[in-house]
């Protein structure tokens, strides 16, 4: 730029330089907030296109400047404001469980159905081998455990005396949780984790309760699973068919490359474990303070237990957000 022209330069500098001090505040304000008024929104296009101007300006008159570099970084911001997507967090959450959850365990209804049989006939083999095979039960349970029940003592009595039901809470929520994850998370192993994982969990289950019904208190178990049981067990199934859908997505990627089929797998199942761990805060929350509590009936718990449960179908299916049935034509 010539001489002649920095006097006007010094001129336009000092005319902007008090806009410019406020841009970092403008714009951090801006970025924090994403509820704009009408006239927030037209008050940012209007500043955006005058810092256009502006770092037109700089980059023709004093170009590799601070200044220069300063304005191009302001500007790159706002373009981000302007352009980013609407943050409809109300929405975007109703379309999750209206639309995607239920279209995913549409894709997981075969996956869901094989773990499901695996955990019933696992439990059987469970109870099988407990009944014939007493000893056995020292695979699937401790020590403590063992001789509690030989003593008349199901472990189960007294845990509200022992453990307050808030920590009572955390601490089976975060078990489920960790069984769940596992659950799905193996399945990165061609799916043959989940099936471990399915199956030693309905050994478990089948051995231990042959193995109270050995010692008449089969029935007191049942009593204290009733109310979370249901939908633990179902989560854990569910959970077992993600995984599934993952070593699925390894083994047959289809048309895709395997990283792209893992990926699309991994985005769908997803959003089902986040249903899944909403339920799982709700069974913990049941299994602290209604099942170990003995002033609950035998029949208000077989009713939260299949209350909850036709609240997960309805989570699962979108019917809790809204959707609507399809009808055959």
């Amino acid at each position: 730029m010539s001489r002649r022209g920095e006097p006007g330069l010094q001129r336009w500098l000092a005319g902007r330089e008090g806009d410019w001090a406020r841009l970092p505040h403008a714009i951090e304000a801006f970025e924090r907030r994403r509820d704009h008024t009408a006239g927030e929104a037209l008050a940012v296009i209007e500043l955006y296109r005058s810092l256009g101007r502006d770092l037109s300006i700089a980059r023709r008159a004093l170009p590799a400047s601070r200044i220069t570099q300063a304005l191009e970084d302001h500007y790159a911001r706002l373009h981000s404001i302007i352009y980013r997507k609407p943050h409809r967090w109300r929405e975007r959450l109703l379309g999750l469980f209206r639309e995607e959850v239920p279209a995913t365990m549409r894709e997981l209804a075969a996956p869901l159905a094989c773990v499901t049989l695996l955990f019933v006939l696992s439990a059987a083999a469970g109870g099988w081998l407990v009944m014939r095979h007493p000893e056995l039960i020292a695979l699937f349970a401790s020590e403590q455990m063992i001789n509690g029940v030989q003593q008349g003592n199901l472990w189960t009595e007294g845990l509200l005396n022992v453990v307050p039901s808030s920590i009572l809470s955390i601490g089976i929520l975060t078990n489920n949780i960790v069984v769940s994850l596992m659950a799905f998370c193996s399945g990165i192993l061609f799916g043959l984790g989940t099936f471990y994982i399915i199956a030693l969990n309905g050994l478990m289950l089948g051995g231990v309760f042959a193995f109270v019904h050995q010692h008449s208190m089969a029935g007191k178990l049942l009593e204290f699973v009733m109310a979370h049981g249901p939908v633990e067990l179902s989560v854990i199934c569910i959970a077992g068919a993600a995984g599934v859908m993952l070593g699925e997505s390894l083994i047959r990627p289809g048309l895709s490359s395997r990283r792209e089929s893992f990926q699309a797998a991994t985005a769908k199942a997803g959003r089902v474990l986040f249903a899944c761990a909403l339920l799982l805060v709700g069974c913990g929350i049941i299994e602290g303070y209604v099942s170990p509590n003995p002033a609950f009936s035998m029949t208000s718990r077989v009713v939260v237990g299949l209350g909850y449960w036709v609240v997960m179908v309805g989570l699962l299916s979108g019917r809790l957000a809204g959707r609507q049935p399809v009808r055959a034509r």
